[in-house]
């Protein structure tokens, strides 16, 4: 039985193409993945003990170019999560209109629990093992949930011994010590307030002042309440693990930040309530909320308690079907995952542009760049949203999003005679 998380994705990808009017060979061809590798991966731990990891990397499709998408270490991934992760990646790189297919890799691990010895041979020991399936022109590997730059460096590393030259290409979001930008450490969650801000212009008079609450507070949910503090809004929530803070007078993000990397714990923040559940965020009086942390954190349990006019998708998946249904009823809209958190994913292509012709741009130059992008990105969907809508009311931001991804991969993959 699949995951839940993948019946949810799969079931967007069908009302997609149902909605858009494709054909159902369409759903038929990208409900399963290209192709799928597990790998274990050895780690001699510092005990000296033998411990074998297990790994994935999904590529999903290739139609617009060479897959990419994330790597996550994560205790709880599971093979299901990873395709339903690999398919939202060729939504998310086809609305972007950049020129890669989807893919996603995982290592079933709780990093918290390895030393910085054991996770670079962790991290050596994955790119090891994927090889022989990726590189700069077949599959770009990047960060995701508990990985970063430091990792992607670690991996570019093995992945150039390897082919025994430097190889900056095959991943992104790597130090700017080696080929990275240093926009690429802000681009999630600087472009989900890029597109926060573009909906709140249209749907609630501007940003200026505006109440947001930031669920998660991790690299995505604190440069999306950082820009978002910068863009004039009002940060009344953030929360991580450790709870939820409070304080409808505005939180300090800077010091909020310093808190968290700091003591780990966004609960030690010095002032407002402290909330001891970490979902109370999704439920304070605000504006514009921020799902930044997992999935399925939006449900038909909880979403009665939402109050946000203005949902902005960080996390992937945060909000079932369901529940998104009940949210448009209710008036609100929601600005989806693909669309909103597509920032770090559109800074990776801009940084591999760079890598593989040996140039660089400035960091205000790139940022430039991509909010330029996520701003063209949004309105393109809130348009189609709006064309949508005039013939079918019951419609979402998410189906016009669906629809104009869709419609290129579907285009792409008709003129290569695959459908």
């Amino acid at each position: 039985m699949a995951s839940e998380f993948l019946e949810n994705v799969l079931k967007t990808l069908k009302r997609g193409v149902e909605v858009g009017g494709f054909p159902e060979e369409l759903y038929t061809m990208l409900s399963k993945p290209e192709r799928i590798l597990i790998v274990k991966i050895p780690v001699r731990m510092d005990n000296g003990k033998l411990v074998v990891f297990e790994g994935y990397r999904v590529q999903h499709n290739s139609a617009l170019g060479p897959y990419k998408g994330g790597i996550r270490f994560h205790p709880e991934v599971t093979l299901e999560d990873d395709i339903a992760l690999a398919t939202l990646m060729t939504l998310k790189n086809s609305l972007g209109g950049i020129p890669y297919g989807g893919g996603k890799g995982a290592v079933r691990v709780n990093p918290k629990e390895l030393s910085m010895r054991e996770l670079e041979q962790l991290s050596r020991g994955y790119a090891r093992a994927i090889a022989p399936l990726i590189g700069e022109f077949k599959d770009i590997p990047a960060p995701d949930v508990n990985t970063n730059p430091q990792i992607m460096a670690w991996m570019v590393d093995e992945l150039s011994k390897l082919a025994g030259r430097n190889v900056p290409g095959t991943f992104t979001a790597k130090p700017v010590e080696l080929w990275g930008n240093p926009v690429r450490e802000y681009a999630t969650g600087f472009g989900a307030a890029v597109a926060a801000r573009e909906a709140a212009e249209v749907y609630l008079g501007g940003i200026e002042g505006k109440r947001v609450a930031i669920q998660g507070f991790g690299n995505t949910g604190q440069w999306h309440a950082y820009w978002l503090s910068k863009m004039g809004a009002k940060i009344v929530a953030i929360s991580d693990t450790s709870g939820t803070v409070y304080d409808p007078n505005g939180i300090d993000v800077e010091l909020a930040m310093k808190v968290k990397n700091e003591t780990k714990k966004v609960i030690n923040y010095p002032k407002g309530e402290k909330i001891n559940d970490p979902k109370a965020a999704l439920y304070v009086d605000a504006d514009i909320l921020g799902p930044d942390a997992m999935e399925n954190q939006i449900t038909l349990e909880n979403v009665d308690k939402i109050k946000a006019k203005i949902i902005v998708e960080g996390a992937n998946g945060p909000t079932t079907p369901e529940a998104e249904e009940k949210l448009y009823k209710k008036g609100a809209i929601v600005v989806p995952d693909f669309l909103a958190n597509a920032g770090g994913v559109i800074m990776s292509y801009l940084e591999w542009v760079e890598n593989i012709q040996w140039y660089y741009w400035g960091e205000e130059e790139t940022r430039q760049k991509l909010e330029n992008i996520m701003k063209n990105n949004f309105h393109k969907v809130n348009k189609k949203y709006q064309d949508m809508k005039s013939e079918k009311p019951e419609v979402t931001m998410r189906d016009a999003a669906l629809v104009l991804s869709l419609e290129r991969i579907y285009k792409a993959m008709k003129v290569r005679g695959w459908l």
